[in-house]
């Protein structure tokens, strides 16, 4: 599921027409507002399991590959946040 493709609605209209919304859902995310805020987002169950499980995966440290600690090691943080590494640094002083 792409978030760019979220749909994104009023309390009331999703009141109003919230089977339409269920099946929005089943493909892409329905985020709802109040008072021009975002509250709630409506996904498919399936989504929401696949999340659910994503959440809950654990490694213990002995159970990580040698291609895994290798991935780690090779790990580059993205450009754009580069920021925070001055931040670590300027706290470490």
């Amino acid at each position: 599921m792409r978030i760019d493709e979220t749909v994104t609605v009023t309390a009331a209209e999703f009141h109003r027409n919230i089977g339409t919304y269920q099946d929005v859902a089943l493909t892409k995310p329905v985020t709802i507002t109040k008072n021009g805020r975002e509250r709630t987002v409506l996904i498919s169950a399936n989504e929401y399991a696949r999340l659910k499980r994503r959440d809950r995966r654990a490694v213990a440290a002995g159970d990580l590959t040698d291609r895994d600690i290798a991935a780690i090691r090779e790990a580059k943080v993205p450009e754009e946040h580069r920021g925070l590494d001055r931040e670590l640094d300027a706290w470490k002083s």
